[in-house]
């Protein structure tokens, strides 16, 4: 009987065995290859407002995700470089006068002073006035370009820039003001409704004879900003900016 009673309390102590599923083998994915740039096309006028071909548009710059936080504070930091900061005004230990004291301190009835270079007296040195400072703020570089390749595609989603083969144009304002009359661009008297044009490298001269119609304003493509991106209603690209500006993104010149 006692051999009976080991044996079944062997059997239970023993572990039970367990079935095992197989597990299957899962092959590691692979990444797949970065996206090709897709591009957009876009319509070319000429200065007479004449459709003239298409324009093979960057998708990174013309339609990229619009980021209105950073847009504003692309344009913080622009109008905050454009401070000069040069407003100065002379304190008691600046202005030139006499140090010693103007009259004795007891005994002549009127109130004690110093000397006469003290704030109190007309040519004395001005309290708490503004001093010479620097108001310039930094944005890194790729914000930079965020920030503009972001204000480019929001103006291009609203329709607001307008393709135009340079074709005809020349170091003539009236070449300028009849290219802004066929584009419906500008009033009788002859003032623009917040234009700007975007010059190419090859055309750079003709920032001279465009800066003289009111209502305007003529940027090379390398210097254009977010501020002057956003503050007009209507962008003209000259055909070969598109290229410029690519170019200069990649050499990372903006």
């Amino acid at each position: 009987m006692a051999e009976k009673v080991v044996k079944k309390v062997i059997k239970k102590a023993a572990p039970k065995k367990v079935a095992v599923k197989a597990v299957k083998v899962v092959a590691p994915v692979k990444k797949t290859e970065k996206a090709a740039k897709v591009s957009m096309n876009a319509e070319i006028v000429s200065i007479k407002g004449v459709k003239k071909g298409s324009v093979t548009l960057p998708e990174t710059i013309f339609g990229a995700k619009v980021n209105r936080p950073l847009i504003a504070q692309a344009v913080r930091v622009y109008l905050a470089n454009q401070r000069s900061g040069n407003a100065h005004t002379k304190t008691r230990s600046e202005v030139a006068g006499s140090r010693k004291k103007v009259w004795r301190q007891k005994g002549t009835g009127r109130a004690r002073h110093g000397n006469i270079t003290g704030p109190i007296f007309v040519g004395g040195g001005i309290t708490h006035g503004p001093r010479t400072r620097d108001f310039s703020l930094d944005l890194p570089r790729k914000m930079k370009k965020a920030a503009l390749f972001s204000a480019l595609s929001a103006q291009f989603k609203e329709n607001k820039i307008v393709f135009v083969d340079p074709e005809g144009l020349t170091n003539k304002t009236k070449t300028f003001s009849g290219m802004l009359k066929d584009l419906s661009l500008i009033d009788k008297k002859g003032k623009a409704n917040r234009v700007l044009v975007v010059l190419d490298k090859t055309n750079a001269k003709l920032f001279r004879s465009g800066r003289n119609i009111e209502g305007m304003v003529v940027e090379r493509v390398q210097d254009l900003s977010t501020y002057r991106v956003i503050e007009h209603k209507h962008i003209i690209f000259l055909k070969d900016a598109v290229g410029d500006i690519e170019y200069t993104k990649e050499k990372r010149k903006i």
